[in-house]
């Protein structure tokens, strides 16, 4: 859709409804639009933070909700596409949507923004993690409750050289935002060090049905460990077919593949996985009541980045209750401002938008369910 068109139809929703971006306290409830993953793939992302959501939202609405209207949560699926992403912004505009809690991957993130830019709302992400949508200074509304990939390409590289004391790397990325920009991060953390070489950098296809080309291409590299930056569905085939040709090669990823999906599919074969992921913080009172509540809500364990999910509309409602309205700018400085107790512990943002204190931990699939390990000398090497 053309700018002046995207303009026309953003100014005729405004005025059958509300001031977009405005106070918006003349509306019945506070819209907390979610937007990611909720069919599709990679739908084991974005549906737990969905859900964190309604249950977010459920909590408030049990204590009176925000500024005395309830909470109303209107979620849109973008399948993790940036080419779906632009009209699912559009469609949480045209519902009036006051923050967005959202979207899901970088890529899709990314091209979402331009449109919630314009409208000034504010934006928080649970699993987004590609540094430029902090650290470019583009995207003043936009906040996250996990770390950038910078921090945890840094985590895969030196977890690598360090722990796993290997000397030669493949590094493999989807040629996505968000998978891509990691793999760019780790060679150029691994070739800044001196302590290994990069013997293979590559993109893949994703969706392809076959990656036997890139496994030979990594057998003969004579790579000690693979760094992937991407989702689990390619992950899991490429670590399939490494496996069925007796390959002793380390795997290491990313939180697109920190997912017990990933292991369901890719079976006996995840076995001796790595893979970087939000910091375990399963301890927490609060994470515990978060889980519980998603238990006995949904009648399931809740996935991948639930309590990231849950810390985020904890944040945002916080922050228009702080900030006494909806208007972008008073609830970014309110998320700024004011701490907040969640089940990541208590957080606010800095400056670029990213939470204060949140970070990466190492998991290890162990008889198939992931495990935190050491991320120092001495930690498991089992492949």
């Amino acid at each position: 859709m053309r700018k002046g068109m995207l303009g026309f139809f953003v100014a005729c929703v405004t005025a059958l409804t509300l001031v977009l971006g405005g106070t918006a306290l003349a509306a019945d409830t506070i819209k907390l639009g979610v937007a990611g993953a909720h069919s599709g793939d990679l739908a084991s992302y974005g549906l737990p933070t969905k859900r964190a959501a309604e249950l977010v939202a459920k909590e408030f609405n049990a204590k009176g909700g925000v500024l005395g209207k309830k909470v109303e949560v209107l979620a849109e699926d973008d399948v993790c596409k940036p080419e779906v992403a632009t009209n699912t912004a559009m469609k949480l505009i045209s519902r009036g949507a006051h923050v967005v809690l959202g979207h899901i991957c970088s890529g899709a993130t990314k091209t979402a923004l331009e449109i919630y830019n314009k409208e000034k709302i504010v934006v928080m992400s649970s699993s987004a993690t590609n540094p430029e949508l902090t650290q470019s200074g583009r995207y003043p509304l936009f906040f996250r409750t996990i770390a950038s990939d910078d921090a945890q390409a840094k985590l895969d590289a030196e977890f690598a050289m360090n722990v796993l004391k290997v000397k030669k790397i493949a590094v493999l990325h989807d040629k996505g935002d968000y998978g891509k920009g990691l793999a760019e991060y780790a060679k150029k953390f691994i070739e800044e060090s001196k302590k290994a070489q990069v013997v293979l950098y590559e993109g893949i296809t994703p969706g392809a049905v076959d990656y036997s080309a890139v496994v030979q291409k990594i057998k003969q590299s004579g790579a000690e460990a693979v760094i992937y930056g991407g989702y689990h569905p390619e992950a899991s085939s490429i670590v399939m077919q490494m496996r069925k040709k007796n390959m002793k090669t380390y795997f290491i990823s990313d939180d697109g593949v920190k997912d017990d999906t990933f292991i369901k599919v890719a079976g006996r074969y995840a076995e001796g996985v790595y893979a970087s992921g939000p910091k375990d913080t399963s301890k927490n009172p609060l994470a515990i009541a978060a889980i519980a509540a998603h238990k006995q809500e949904y009648k399931s364990d809740p996935g991948a980045f639930f309590l990231n999910g849950y810390a985020a509309a904890q944040a945002l409602l916080n922050a228009i209750q702080k900030a006494k309205s909806t208007k972008g700018e008073a609830v970014a400085k309110a998320l700024r401002t004011h701490a907040v107790d969640t089940p990541l512990g208590k957080i606010k943002f800095d400056k670029r938008g990213d939470a204060i204190g949140v970070g990466f931990s190492m998991y290890q699939v162990k008889n198939g369910v992931y495990v935190e390990v050491p991320t120092t000398a001495g930690a498991a090497k089992k492949r």
